[in-house]
């Protein structure tokens, strides 16, 4: 689904990444780990064109969505991705309901799509949708976040240290939606920092310090 080549990122004399190969396929779920600075949150906003690389290419289906447009790109962004991240990206003055349908608003009413009372199920939060999202937990925020993405129903979902501020328990969430969206199709890319996580995933990818990239290490997940 996507296709990563040669992909190269530097700000002035300082490279991050250099040489960087790797796809991610539908119904994969791919951890990029390294060490704070390496600049796996720059990576995952070069797959979400909020960033540009230096060198490279970066392939969705075929087609080197690096010369996009900012048209085509908002175009990419709401018909094929999905976001998750640590701070939970919610709007805080508005209900649990209003957040989930922004997502549903852009796609068109598909029959079979989850509803929001369907992914606030899923979620643990059922029968809460007229709850203001500020008075919630960072725990249910980000259960929130995680119903977002249900609705929306991504072919890709990236998801930067979505699990840093969060109890196991919530962690464990996570990752098990995540995992699930990855088993129905979807192509998931987690930035983090948790070991735990990383052992979830079907493919390691290290970032390293260094100009240089880590190995790509591809094993079966639990």
């Amino acid at each position: 689904m996507i296709k990563i080549e040669n992909l190269g990122k530097s700000y002035g004399p300082r490279t991050l990444w250099s040489g960087l190969d790797f796809t991610v396929q539908r119904g994969q779920l791919l951890a990029l780990v390294g060490p704070s600075g390496s600049g796996k949150s720059t990576l995952l906003n070069c797959l979400g064109l909020l960033d540009s690389p230096s060198t490279g290419a970066i392939h969705h289906e075929g087609k080197d969505i690096t010369g996009f447009g900012p048209g085509a790109a908002r175009r990419y962004r709401r018909d094929v991705l999905g976001y998750l991240f640590q701070n939970y990206a919610l709007i805080e003055n508005a209900t649990v309901a209003a957040n989930l349908e922004v997502a549903m608003k852009p796609r068109r009413k598909r029959g079979g799509s989850p509803t929001v009372a369907d992914a606030l199920k899923r979620v643990g939060l059922d029968g809460r949708e007229k709850e203001q999202v500020h008075r919630l937990s960072g725990g249910e925020q980000q259960r929130v976040a995680l119903a977002r993405l249900i609705v929306k129903e991504p072919a890709l979902v990236l998801a930067d240290e979505p699990t840093g501020a969060l109890d196991h328990e919530n962690t464990t969430l996570v990752v098990d939606i995540l995992r699930t969206m990855s088993d129905d199709g979807c192509a998931v890319v987690i930035a983090t920092h948790n070991d735990a996580v990383r052992d979830r995933c079907d493919t390691v990818l290290t970032v390293g310090s260094a100009t240089e990239p880590g190995p790509v290490k591809n094993k079966e997940h639990a």
